[in-house]
């Protein structure tokens, strides 16, 4: 599976904002850390495919509010362009997918939950 850098999640970030909002990274908070419990998942087998891994990836960022601005349209892109590297396209709705990421920064959503509302979008 292919993984997401600090990097990209970085300049995805950047091209999210809109202008006046608020860049860079929040002073409190490390993206790195976040992604490390993307990876620390990964490593204790808890994913399993690239839905598991996408969605590990927009809870981690979308709760880890590593950014100044723009946390939960960082993690929907993260989440898209993971897939996007691991071979799945999935056709949004704005409608549904920006209620779905809030829930997931308010942790009404779980990480498994969100794996599965991906794979039910592949169908």
């Amino acid at each position: 599976m292919r993984l997401l850098s600090a990097e990209l999640v970085e300049a995805i970030h950047d091209a999210v904002l809109n202008p006046g909002e608020l860049t860079g990274r929040a002073r409190d908070k490390s993206l790195e850390a976040a992604l490390a419990r993307v990876e620390n998942r990964l490593a204790y087998g808890m994913v399993a495919d690239a839905f598991d891994l996408a969605a590990a990836y927009a809870m981690a960022i979308a709760r880890g509010h590593c950014f100044n601005d723009a946390n939960k349209r960082t993690a929907h892109q993260s989440m898209d362009v993971c897939l996007d590297l691991n071979g799945i396209e999935i056709a949004w709705s704005a409608e549904e997918v920006g209620p779905m990421i809030i829930r997931c920064a308010q942790g009404v959503v779980e990480d498994g939950d969100l794996a599965e509302w991906l794979r039910e979008r592949m169908e």
